[in-house]
């Protein structure tokens, strides 16, 4: 089990980074969004719905490592509440940052079928899918909490969805290999397939700028960085955990990288989004003082968002 002092700092680093950089996202969204909504930045913001969600709830996450033995010593509700909207959004993160890769690479691949596309109803319902499906997979925190055959029945002061039963652990490891499939390599395939499309497609038209190149390699980047670094290492456990019949005690370490998804995030929306372009003479996050006509002038042609 990692230290409470390391779990304790990993926390309030993510907090003091990633509240206020995702409270900036979520202002440069809302306004472009009110001014004139794009797929990507309708994926975005919900991106940055997400995020926020986890961080609204980390404080909860706080106050348990600072207890003795990280026992939770609060009402056994908020023990269910914390840890379904912790994995939940960690997974919805996931899950909308394939579908922007989805979405720029259709952009820049197929950008007649994108314009045909390029309605927001269909990414607010592509975002609403996803809220659904993570949701509905990472309910599985409530159950094994609270259903009468599988609760367990131990007193408040316990450690919060931890020291799992032999019932517990037949129900949940078979879900937890079923997150590493379906909501993680899934996601990680589609992203590093598009990405790589993308780039390559970039580089083979000498018209688009090398601001746009750098971007399209930032874009890339900065999504596997968030795959390969906050998400991946945690889903291994779940596949561990299946072999071995039993959660790894690295679990936690890798559980933690989780935690720093919401600290890359915002540099991912800088790159993938045009919310967040300033130059010398205008910050971007004057979008109150930008008309329409200033926000649909055309750039490269090939840069949807």
């Amino acid at each position: 089990m990692v230290s409470s002092e390391v779990i304790l700092s990993v926390y309030i680093i993510t907090f003091v980074i990633g509240f206020p950089a995702n409270l900036l996202a979520l202002y440069a969204f809302s306004v472009k969004i009110h001014v004139k909504a794009n797929p990507t930045d309708i994926l975005l913001l919900n991106l940055t719905v997400s995020d926020l969600l986890f961080l609204i709830i980390l404080p909860l996450k706080m106050y348990e490592a600072t207890s003795s033995g990280m026992t939770w010593n609060l009402p056994r509700f908020l023990c269910s509440l914390t840890a379904f909207t912790f994995f939940s959004t960690i997974y919805t993160s996931s899950l909308l940052l394939m579908a922007v890769s989805l979405v720029r690479y259709i952009a820049l691949a197929f950008p007649i079928t994108y314009h045909q596309l390029n309605k927001p109803v269909y990414a607010v319902v592509l975002s609403a899918v996803i809220w659904l499906i993570s949701l509905a997979n990472c309910s599985i925190t409530i159950i094994t909490q609270h259903h009468p055959s599988l609760a367990n029945k131990t007193p408040e002061g316990h450690a919060c969805y931890e020291n799992f039963t032999e019932k517990q652990l037949d129900v949940l490891l078979p879900i937890r290999l079923e997150y590493f499939f379906v909501l993680c390599l899934v996601p990680l395939v589609i992203c590093v397939y598009c990405y790589v499309q993308c780039i390559l497609i970039v580089y083979s038209r000498p018209r688009i700028s090398r601001i746009q190149k750098q971007k399209a390699i930032g874009m890339a980047l900065g999504t596997l960085a968030v795959f390969l670094i906050c998400v991946l290492p945690y889903n291994i456990s779940h596949l561990v955990g299946f072999i071995k019949g039993k959660s790894p005690e690295w679990r936690y370490y890798v559980l933690l990288l989780s935690t720093f998804n919401t600290c890359i995030d915002p540099i991912i929306f800088y790159f993938s989004s045009s919310s967040f372009h300033c130059n010398s003479k205008k910050s971007i996050f004057r979008k109150r003082r930008l008309t329409v006509s200033e926000l649909q002038r055309p750039g490269t042609g090939s840069n949807p968002g």
